[in-house]
Order: structure tokens, then sequence, then C-alpha cells
């Protein structure tokens, strides 16, 4: 009989708005249930994280669900309770947000309840994710703190890796790759190669609203909305071109980081694009991208829903988590946070269409990659399990 292994997922979600968070945690509650069935072991997850008003896209038979917030986390009788009854932890920390650029309160959160867990005496493990950065020293002491006494911390580019290094150099760090490249799918790519080119456009509510605003906080050097617009306007005008408006991030208390808001500025805009649907979760738009003949996209799990899927991607770059990820695989078709203006990243991009041949063939080559850095990730968790004390 298989032992049991009763295991945390913290700062996972299965309900977020936000795709990418959940195309994170279906891909790595997978890749975590497979390698400890091969060891023998039967786990029991808990998903650990933000308290979400959205349906779920997870069954509770699958994984149950604790929410946090400031009353549980205070609460003795809250998430210290919670974490106590886990075996183990694997703290994914929403993708990137063990960083000091998001605020010291998402910080607070991050870091406390990594301490909690560890004060509890439970194995923990950072799966996967962007690491930094940590600007100030205040952040730097704690970052190091709960690092240095993780049992293992996975950064998921080479950039994050160092950025480890620089912080927690005593650390047990090493460098796999995002796990979302393993969210399952149902491949419709047999959908390609029409009588018209299925192009998809991901437009970051995000973006589009700071260069709407004038604030431009992420730095970029192309006006992102206006690069927006006129690509999209030359595409929805040639007959050759079916545009389909995507989305992947949704907020329906925010509307700033609200993907679908755009969307429908945009598809109104453009009436012979297609607007489509919201999906009902990460592996819903990750199928319907693996339709696609081609796809702009300035969310990054969407640009790797893509990748994944063989489908050619132009990211549109705003932070180093773009350039650290797909440069790690050798992907250079990108529209880069600094270095292009509008002229230039919109003649980029419909180049790329062109050459899509080219991209698919990058495409396929880092994936490659991606397999080999997966097995680093698996053999980590193999590891930490026989750690753990679960293996059979």
């Amino acid at each position: 009989m298989a032992k049991a292994i009763r295991i945390g997922l913290l700062w996972h979600s299965a309900s977020s708005g936000n795709l990418g968070v959940g195309a994170l945690t279906l891909a790595n509650l997978a890749i975590a249930r497979d390698t400890a069935r091969e060891m023998g072991l039967e786990p029991e997850f808990q998903i650990m994280g933000m308290r979400e008003l959205n349906a779920p896209y997870l069954d509770e038979v699958e994984a149950a669900r604790y929410p946090i917030d400031t009353k549980t986390l205070l609460s003795p009788r809250g998430f210290w309770s919670a974490v106590g009854q886990r075996d183990c932890v694997l703290d994914i920390g929403a993708g990137d947000s063990f960083a000091d650029i998001y605020g010291p309160k998402r910080f607070g959160f991050l870091w406390l309840t990594k301490v909690m867990a560890l004060a509890r005496g439970k194995p923990l493990l950072l799966s996967p994710q962007t690491i930094g950065p940590f600007t100030k020293w205040p952040y730097r002491l704690l970052a190091r703190f709960a690092m240095n006494r993780a049992t293992a911390v996975v950064a998921r580019d080479e950039m994050s890796l160092s950025a480890l290094r620089g912080v927690a150099p005593k650390a047990n760090g090493t460098v796999s790759v995002d796990v979302a490249f393993a969210l399952p799918f149902q491949d419709r790519s047999a959908e390609r190669g029409g009588a018209r080119l299925r192009v998809g456009v991901n437009v970051s509510g995000l973006l589009f609203n700071e260069a709407e605003s004038g604030r431009n906080r992420f730095g970029l050097d192309v006006d992102y909305a206006k690069l927006m617009r006129s690509f999209i306007r030359e595409l929805a005008e040639r007959p050759d071109i079916e545009v389909h408006l995507v989305t992947h991030a949704l907020h329906a208390t925010d509307p700033w980081d609200d993907d679908g808001r755009v969307a429908d500025k945009l598809g109104a805009e453009n009436p012979a694009a297609i607007r489509v649907p919201n999906f009902a979760g990460p592996s819903e738009a990750k199928s319907y991208i693996s339709s696609l003949d081609f796809l702009v996209a300035g969310r990054m799990h969407a640009c790797i829903a893509a990748f994944s899927s063989g489908t050619p991607v132009v990211p549109i770059a705003y932070s180093r988590k773009f350039t650290g990820l797909f440069g790690m695989l050798g992907y250079r078709w990108l529209v880069p946070v600094t270095g292009s203006d509008d002229a230039s990243a919109h003649a980029f991009m419909m180049d790329c269409l062109a050459r899509r041949s080219e991209l698919e063939r990058d495409v396929g080559e880092g994936m490659g990659k991606v397999g080999t850095l997966l097995d680093v990730y698996r053999s980590e968790l193999r590891k930490f399990y026989t750690f753990v004390g679960g293996e059979k």
C-alpha cells in the first residue's frame, strides 16, 4: 500500500483570474503528484494561497484549499495550525512574487509564511520561480534568512539563480524552468494552416493601461497601447488573416490589470477581429492557443502556453523574467523592454509573422532544453521526498 504524504502547495491558486498562476498550480501539482507516485507515495495536496472569489478550475478532491489573509496568518488556529498538519511544503511564490518590487505587504506575506512553515519544522522547497530582485537591505537580509533554511531553492532561469547566489550564496540552489511548460492541454494544432492565418494577440491590460495613463512604471521604450492598436489594425485589414483577441489575466475588482476590458475595447475598435471568450481555466487557454498559427503576447504564461504547444510566439517583454527565461532557451524573438521604438517593434512583429517557420523551428529546439531542465526539478523533488522521509 502506498505511503501517504501531505503536501502544502504554498502560494498556488485553484481559481486565480490570472491564468498564469493557475497554470503554475496545475502543472506543479501534476509534476509533484507523478514524482511522488513513482516513488511509491500517495500525495494529498492542500493549496495555500490568497482568498479567491472566482470559480475554481481544480476539484477539491485533487487539492483542498486553505485561504491566506491577515486574519488566518495571525491566528494560532489559522495558517500556523494548517501548515503544522502538512508533512512538507512546496512554495512557488505565485511565480514571481518573492521580491521587493511589489511592496512590503506582499513581501511580508510571502516571507512570513515561509518562516512559519520552517518554525513548524516542515521541510520547505521553493519550486521553480523568479527569485528577486531584492534591492534594499532589509529585504535582502530577510530573503537570505528564509532561503538559507529552505531544503532547496529552484530558480526558473539563470538570472534568478544569479540573484539567489548574490543574496544567499549558502542556499541550496539550482536552476530548472517554469513548470507551466508541462501544463496539460488538448492539442488543437490540427486547426492551423487554413486558408486564413489564425493570428492571436494577447494584450496585457496592465501594460495597456500603464501606457495610456503615461505612467509606464515598467520602463518600456515603446508605447505599448499605441503599438498594439497599430498591430491589430494592420492585421485586421488583411484578408488572409483572422485576428483572435486572447485574454490570460482577468480581474473583476481591478480594471487596471484586466485583459478582458482591453480586449473588449480593441474588439469594438476592430469589428473584423474575433474577441475570444474568456477561458474557464489555464488548460483551456493553452488548448486554444495551440490552435493558432502565430501569437503575440504580453502575459508571460500566454507565451509559455504557445511555446509549449508549438505555436510560434513573440513575447512583449516588460521585465527580466522574460529575457531570463526565453534567453536561457535560446529564443531570440522577443520585443525587449528597451532598445525598440514603436515603428521598429511593429516592423519586427510583422517580420516574425512572415518568418514564423523559423520561430517554430526555434520553439522546437527550445522545448528540447525545457525537457532537460524539468528533469532537474523532478530530481530535486525526489531528493526532497526522500529527505521528508516519505519514500516507500
